[in-house]
């Protein structure tokens, strides 16, 4: 059903130039692609592309040597490449046109923009006009680094295009009602007030539902496809690519610079401690640098002069130390005394102890003798 349904919505929304307004012609000589009838410049690659969806599309890249920013443009509808790259169905690119087919087609574009060209998506500008504002937004949202989007004559959605309806529905495509919020960098709109294809009060609204808005530019009495012959178009442009340009270098200034400054205060706080502790040896310098601090310590240092200048102290002190000197030999001596008493009662025992066992000795002797007197002669 969702097939049928998109396939629906591609006839209504998509109107490829038929037959297209140019042809694609690959040099016999130098193997280059060429868009005739539009001369070749050394300046300008025309390349074939391979998209996921596995269809092939047509784009132009197109070199500034003075260019600090890359614009990848999504043209409108009705038209065809002469501008950055086709759609899936248009000009000389494969495939039909649907949704999810330009969905794919600028993803290709803008992969070959990083692989083969280099760019950074900090310095990339997507650019959408009307139909392409789909896909424009639609990539967007999934940059989140993007340096700057423009719209011009941007569509709320397909379907509000046709009937004003205030709600977004399944079958609906290029829902941008409802992804312009998802988009992080700085957006500007561009809408004519006298659009009769896509009424300005789109624009209006998506710049309102903007994160980041950048002053809008109502092209006064501009229709849908004639905006580019106004003056205040380029003007207003210019002010804007400028403008942005200078922005992200400025946040990566303020931002290395903000990271130098948390770098030196972590390293601050790293030698926290080695601060404090030359904070204290230069209390005593600053107290030196006064005149009433050096007094004070000199009165702290005459403390200890004043308690030598007190011979009682001293004297007291002295008899004190004499005293527990007498009373420590005292006790050595008496020490020396009881051991030699304990030495000397020891050897007294020890000649009682052997005294007891001559006199024991003896009188066995004595019994023994009793005892053989009192055997009887034979």
């Amino acid at each position: 059903m969702g097939g049928v349904t998109s396939s629906m919505a591609a006839k209504f929304a998509f109107f490829p130039p038929s037959p297209p307004s140019y042809k694609l012609i690959k040099d016999e000589e130098t193997g280059i692609l060429v868009l005739d009838p539009f001369p070749h410049r050394e300046n300008v690659d025309v390349l074939r592309l391979p998209t996921r969806r596995g269809n092939e599309i047509v784009a132009v890249y197109v070199r500034h040597p003075m260019a600090t920013s890359t614009l990848l443009y999504s043209h409108g509808n009705a038209a065809d490449i002469g501008q950055m790259y086709d759609y899936s169905g248009y000009g000389q690119s494969s495939g039909k046109p649907s949704e999810q087919n330009t969905y794919a087609d600028i993803e290709a574009a803008y992969k070959c923009l990083e692989e083969n060209y280099g760019a950074k998506q900090e310095n990339i500008i997507l650019y959408g006009q009307s139909v392409g504002s789909g896909p424009t937004v639609d990539l967007a949202t999934r940059l989140p680094r993007l340096r700057a989007v423009v719209l011009h004559s941007p569509i709320l959605s397909g379907l509000r295009v046709m009937y004003p309806v205030k709600r977004s529905y399944w079958f609906d495509i290029y829902k941008n009602i409802d992804k312009i919020s998802l988009v992080k960098c700085p957006v500007l709109i561009i809408h004519g007030t006298n659009d009769d294809v896509v009424d300005c009060s789109h624009g209006k609204q998506l710049w309102e539902l903007c994160q980041e808005k950048y002053e809008p530019l109502w092209v006064k009495g501009g229709n849908h496809c004639d905006l580019e012959l106004y003056p205040d178009y380029i003007r207003h442009l210019k002010k804007f690519i400028s403008t942005v340009e200078k922005s992200p270098s400025r946040r990566n200034a303020s931002r290395k610079s903000t990271d130098g400054i948390e770098q030196s205060r972590q390293s601050t706080e790293y030698f926290e401690a080695p601060r404090r502790s030359i904070d204290r040896r230069e209390k005593p310098r600053k107290s030196t640098d006064t005149r009433d601090k050096p007094r004070k310590s000199t009165d702290t240092r005459e403390k200890p002069r004043k308690s030598i200048d007190r011979p009682e102290k001293l004297k007291v002190h002295e008899h004190n130390k004499f005293n527990n000197m007498d009373k420590l030999e005292k006790l050595r001596t008496s020490l020396d005394q009881m051991e030699r008493m304990e030495r000397s009662r020891r050897s007294v025992e020890y000649h009682e102890k052997s005294r007891r066992s001559v006199d024991l000795q003896l009188e066995k002797g004595r019994k023994s003798v009793d005892w053989i007197d009192r055997i009887p002669a034979v």
